[in-house]
């Protein structure tokens, strides 16, 4: 297979603003790495929070740092629909008038009015990879995933570049269970 990207499962996770970790945790709290991510400076957490929607919870749910300008919940289409949280189908960071939920950490809780989103498709490029691989900034493109049983073409894949990235595709857990995608599984990028 030509334009071999890595394809990456992203479960359920948080980014949250230096404000909302101090409500959550306790003033001064800082981030605690648990382990280093596959994208440049970016690192799973000790700390985890309860996410609360109108039907449910989810009681331990990951922090991602470094902290972030904006709070924003990443779940899938079936996490969201199983604690009652319309979450639109959105890039990372546009959060304008997407769902709203409840955190609750040992130290505080707070209400978001917008943040919770279901993360669309997306692969991170360097220019590097982009230019080899023919694709820029924003392009939507296909990705053809190869499995055992449940092979499919992802389409609607936004194509994000900057030079702080690695190269790789990352799905949520509804869309990984559908291909059957597993650690190191490479997909094909087409047009």
């Amino acid at each position: 297979m030509a334009n071999q990207v890595l394809v990456e499962t992203s479960a359920r996770h948080i980014h949250v603003t230096q404000e909302v970790l101090e409500t959550l945790f306790g003033k001064g709290h800082e981030l605690t790495k648990k382990k280093d991510l596959s994208q440049p400076g970016q690192f799973a957490c000790e700390e985890r929070i309860q996410v609360i929607g109108a039907k449910g919870s989810f009681p331990a749910v990951s922090i991602l740092g470094p902290v972030r300008p904006e709070t924003q919940v990443e779940l899938s289409a079936s996490d969201a629909r199983s604690i009652g949280v319309v979450a639109p189908c959105r890039e990372s960071g546009d959060i304008a008038g997407s769902g709203a939920c409840k955190l609750v950490g040992p130290a505080g809780e707070v209400e978001i009015s917008e943040g919770v989103i279901v993360a669309k498709r997306h692969i991170h490029a360097t220019p590097e990879d982009a230019e080899k691989f023919g694709i820029k900034d924003k392009e939507i493109v296909s990705v053809k995933v190869e499995s055992d049983g449940r092979s499919l073409i992802f389409g609607d894949v936004v194509v994000r570049v900057s030079p702080k990235y690695a190269l790789a595709m990352h799905i949520d857990t509804d869309e990984s269970n559908a291909a059957f995608v597993k650690p190191g599984m490479m997909g094909e990028i087409i047009k």
